[in-house]
């Protein structure tokens, strides 16, 4: 959209949305279904994954898990993009999963690696646990912290 700036090397999912205003540095990976809001800066060599959200105005110097929504600064989970899951066609069942994993990694006051190995142990394998799981192994920067406002 009008005065958004995509740098070199830069791969845009299909169905993403980049807002006006925005600026992506380079070699910037944005998922599938992603929505990056207005005026949002989105540092180089970051992953924003497959159906995330980022507020507008967002400063994202970390990768955004697939699924979620981001907000806040610094950067911080605040959710999971349910609305735009369920417009998506996901079921009820399925957006509960993906609830409950990000539950475990962002409010149970485990350290990543502790997390990942409890969502692997206890939960059962879907592409969608599989998704979120590989995204995280294989961030660079580490991904976003959850909220813990009051």
């Amino acid at each position: 959209m009008a005065t958004s700036h995509i740098a070199h090397d830069c791969v845009l999912g299909d169905n993403s949305i980049v807002v006006n205003g925005v600026a992506l540095g380079g070699h910037v990976i944005i998922g599938k279904y992603a929505i990056i809001g207005g005026l949002a800066a989105i540092h180089q060599f970051i992953h924003i994954g497959d159906h995330a959200m980022i507020s507008g105005g967002s400063l994202v110097r970390k990768d955004v898990p697939p699924y979620t929504k981001a907000a806040k600064e610094p950067l911080s989970y605040v959710g999971i993009n349910s609305i735009g899951l369920r417009r998506r066609g996901f079921e009820a069942s399925k957006i509960r999963e993906i609830q409950n994993i990000y539950r475990i990694l962002y409010q149970k006051n485990y350290n990543t690696s502790q997390a990942l190995g409890i969502i692997e142990a206890e939960m059962e394998a879907t592409p969608e646990r599989d998704e979120i799981t590989q995204f995280i192994r294989n961030s660079q920067r580490g991904i976003m912290k959850g909220y813990f406002g009051g």
